[in-house]
């Protein structure tokens, strides 16, 4: 896969590219609903999520020419123990690099890397309306399970969210 002719690279991430992870997660936070963040955090702070998630759940880039493109992650879905197998993932792509398979070609290696974990289900919360992100998680199979209605104001509007599952096969 090319990005402007370059190859596109997927791999695990490290905290090295925390600059660069946040630089695509930034502009989301400050300019769009479709994150609940309303501050974006520093450079250490995402530094320290990509560390907990690495060790945990996993963490994926795309780069091309040493510019990371895009990143997935999965994250705990909730405390309890009795919900260890389920993970909740999230995926971003730099503006430059939409439009062209990038988010399905990364979202794939987390969740091969989550299936190589014993995960069972996973789960993908979209903020309403992003007729973007739900064609992706569509596109890796994801199923629409529920919706629920103004649950996160920002900007001065309530905001829903729609919930998408995938499950893992044994």
């Amino acid at each position: 896969m090319g990005v402007a002719g370059s190859q596109i690279l997927i791999c695990p991430a490290t905290t090295m590219d925390a600059v660069g992870i946040n630089a695509i997660y930034a502009p989301f936070v400050v300019g769009t609903t479709v994150l609940s963040e309303t501050e974006p955090p520093s450079v250490s702070d995402m530094a320290s999520r990509i560390e907990v998630n690495i060790k945990t759940y996993g963490y994926f880039v795309a780069e091309s020419a040493g510019m990371i493109l895009g990143y997935a992650y999965g994250s705990q879905y909730r405390p309890r123990p009795a919900y260890q197998n389920s993970a909740e993932v999230s995926v971003y792509i730099a503006p430059v690099a939409q439009g062209r398979g990038l988010g399905q070609a990364i979202y794939k290696a987390l969740i091969e890397h989550l299936t190589d974990l014993g995960f069972y289900t996973l789960i993908g919360i979209v903020t309403i309306p992003n007729p973007a992100s739900a064609r992706l998680h569509k596109a890796c199979g994801f199923e629409l399970v529920s919706a629920l209605q103004d649950v996160g104001k920002k900007f001065g509007n309530w905001h829903g969210i729609a919930i998408y599952q995938l499950m893992i096969d044994d």
